[in-house]
């Protein structure tokens, strides 16, 4: 920050709120992620960024902060990795979309290939949004039946009306379509055959991200293979944020379960806009030219083989398997755990500022004095870290990140314990939040 540790009553963003206001009167919501909304952050505390550089941002107002989650946990090896970005300058004078595939389209296949091996065929576009909806259409297409089984315990698979629709931000969406979408509890696979043997012949797909705070339990994502092969569905793993984290080949090359079709994204760019639907050739030529079926519409996207997103992900892949960054991930991570649950248990507040998840994607959950998850109190932990120059909507750590930001942050982590301790005595954080407590990003109400 500039002020040498600034109190949070002190803490001041003035160019940032005047961008924040800026941001509303063009964009909706001031953001275009809604988790990067202002609303996701202390009142008249929501930095807006100017530049980063690896594991370091800074804001409108000049100040720097140690940055986790970045991007949306996408920006896994830094801002402006030299890997990343000398990549894609090689490709800034050779074009970026023509009217026929591309040399490079075959070389990023073949490097996503070899990458999760598990995999037969692979078709890339800008997000993952797409290629999860398009996952949910070939499945759809291939068992000729209509109903979509999703995770209900994981928080976000698509922007489309098949999963938007269960969400509490419904409007907009018919009731048609939501009702063809169903729930089932992740780790629970007799809740999982009781869905399935209830609407026999009805689901086409079971789609879930195999891991995300927990581990699988023993045998489940096997047992959850059986059961679609039993039922004649597929089964479709969300590897969003488990592709990369949990290894170079995702979560199925980790934990030896192979899905039917499985989507990537977020790391797979470093920041850069791209995703994947990998899966079954049998399945994923359905969107091809080379059978005889019905075709279906899959993935024609105009930007979907943009080369310079494709030059950063091969750059990506290959940072990855050569620098061993996962493992890195899992290092730091461990370290940033380690320091924060010290930081916490002395000051009595480790029941309360609670960490969850695998090394490499480590949230936290704030509670209150009774052990409820509490937004108020997520306001005051927020505002305490942006002070000491920590903006850490997650602990989701990137490989920029040093042992000193490691550090710097269970400082800081020790210091907001030292604040939240003292609300929980009081039984009031009003008095350190600033303001209006931070929101759901999922609500029916602005």
């Amino acid at each position: 920050m500039n002020a040498e540790h600034p109190s949070a009553e002190t803490l001041d963003l003035p160019a940032s709120r005047q961008a924040n206001e800026r941001l509303h009167a063009l964009i909706p919501g001031g953001a275009h992620t809604y988790a990067k909304g202002d609303d996701q952050y202390p009142e008249d505390l929501a930095p807006v960024i100017s530049h980063g550089r690896g594991a370091h941002v800074w804001d409108a107002d000049g100040n720097r902060y140690i940055e986790y989650g970045s991007g949306l946990r996408s920006v896994s090896l830094g801002h402006a990795h030299p890997r990343v970005t000398e990549a894609v300058r090689r490709q800034l004078d050779r074009g970026s979309n023509f009217v026929r595939p591309s040399l490079l389209e075959i070389e990023a296949a073949e490097c996503f290939l070899r990458t999760v091996p598990t995999a037969e065929m692979v078709k890339f576009a800008k997000n993952g949004s797409d290629v999860t909806t398009a996952a949910v259409r070939l499945a759809r297409a291939v068992t000729g039946r209509e109903r979509v089984a999703l995770c209900g315990d994981h928080p976000f698979f698509s922007v489309d009306d098949w999963f938007i629709g269960t969400t509490p931000m419904s409007a907009g969406i018919p009731p048609a379509i939501t009702d063809l979408t169903l729930t089932f509890p992740y780790g629970d696979l007799a809740a999982t055959e009781e869905l399935l043997a209830r609407h026999e012949g009805e689901v086409a797909c079971l789609i879930l991200e195999p891991a995300t705070h927990t581990e699988p339990p023993s045998g489940y994502l096997e047992g959850l293979r059986q059961l679609a092969d039993r039922h004649g569905c597929l089964l479709v793993f969300d590897e969003m944020i488990t592709g990369f984290r949990w290894s170079e080949a995702g979560a199925q090359g980790l934990y030896g379960v192979v899905p039917d079709l499985s989507t990537f994204g977020k790391a797979l760019g470093n920041g850069f806009a791209v995703s994947a639907l990998a899966g079954r050739r049998e399945v994923m030529e359905r969107g091809g030219l080379r059978h005889a079926d019905d075709r279906v519409f899959l993935l024609s996207t105009t930007h979907g083989a943009e080369s310079h997103s494709l030059a950063a992900a091969m750059a990506v892949q290959t940072t990855y398997t050569q620098e061993g960054v996962t493992a890195r991930l899992h290092e730091l991570g461990s370290r940033l755990a380690a320091g924060v649950r010290a930081a916490t248990a002395a000051q009595q507040v480790d029941d309360h500022i609670v960490l969850r998840g695998r090394p490499s994607n480590v949230v936290f959950a704030t509670l209150d004095e009774h052990g409820s998850p509490s937004q108020q109190y997520r306001t005051l932990f927020l505002r305490q870290l942006l002070a000491g120059g920590v903006l850490a909507p997650s602990f989701v750590v990137s490989s920029a990140l040093t042992v000193a930001d490691i550090d710097r942050t269970v400082d800081v982590v020790a210091e907001a314990s030292a604040v939240y301790r003292k609300a929980l005595d009081a039984e009031d954080p009003t008095p350190w939040t600033g303001g209006r407590p931070v929101r759901p990003v999922f609500r029916r109400r602005s």
